[in-house]
């Protein structure tokens, strides 16, 4: 049975599934704990949180903000395009630490993905409404542990240089895959689509850790690497 739960937390929404119900409690815990420290070391350094390259690593931050460094070193992008998927990896850790076999923390699209048992439909929102919300991947036991994470350059919620309708990257982790789509969004951009959409995979290929990466760009799609099973949803 697959127990679910919701919370909104600092800027966090979000939805824990797993197997174990009392494995959600702790989980909760750990992500509120996270959030508070990554809040309280952004007060105290206001410019961390409007950085666009890496940051050196700082010893004394809270794992956190050192999980968000790092990713945002291997993908070269600032810090906090990585902040949702570390969240959702400290949640996913959480919970398989109580013993959950099947378990997924989603925070704002970002997903952090493990399973030992059933197989775990994912959905893939794009910028675009055909396939917006009705395709996914399929994670299996040979998937997980894994991070999902979608970028896009066509909203003014977030900082994007890109163009990409979507990007949807799939990495050994959730704060990796943020950081990743984020600087493949970046590199899809100019006026030949087919063109930025090339150079957008080519840069999923220069990230370590990434596995696979799809692109979407006004009518055209990109695929590259190692993608779980593509699945329609409705």
């Amino acid at each position: 049975m697959i127990h679910e739960y919701g919370l909104t937390f600092g800027y966090s929404k979000i939805h824990i599934k797993c197997d174990k119900r009392e494995a959600i409690p702790k989980a909760v815990e750990e992500i509120k704990h996270h959030v508070r420290e990554l809040l309280d070391y952004v007060e105290r350094n206001p410019q961390f949180r409007y950085l666009l390259e890496p940051q050196s690593v700082d010893s004394n931050a809270p794992p956190v903000i050192q999980r968000m460094i790092e990713a945002s070193r291997i993908a070269n992008v600032g810090p906090m395009a990585s902040v949702a998927g570390a969240i959702a990896d400290l949640g996913l850790e959480a919970l398989l630490k109580m013993g959950s076999r099947v378990a997924v923390v989603e925070n704002g699209g970002e997903i952090a993905a493990y399973t030992a048992d059933k197989n775990i439909p994912v959905s893939v929102v794009t910028g675009e409404g055909v396939l917006s919300g009705k395709i996914g991947f399929l994670i299996t036991t040979d998937d997980s542990p894994a991070g999902i994470a979608t970028s896009t350059g066509k909203t003014l919620r977030t900082i994007s240089f890109g163009e990409a309708d979507s990007v949807t990257v799939i990495a050994e982790n959730a704060t990796l895959a943020d950081a990743a789509a984020t600087s493949i969004c970046n590199a899809v951009s100019g006026k030949n689509i087919e063109d930025s959409i090339r150079r957008g995979l080519e840069r999923a290929r220069e990230v370590s850790g990434v596995r696979g990466a799809m692109i979407f760009r006004d009518g055209h799609v990109g695929l590259i690497g190692k993608l779980p099973k593509i699945i329609r949803l409705r």
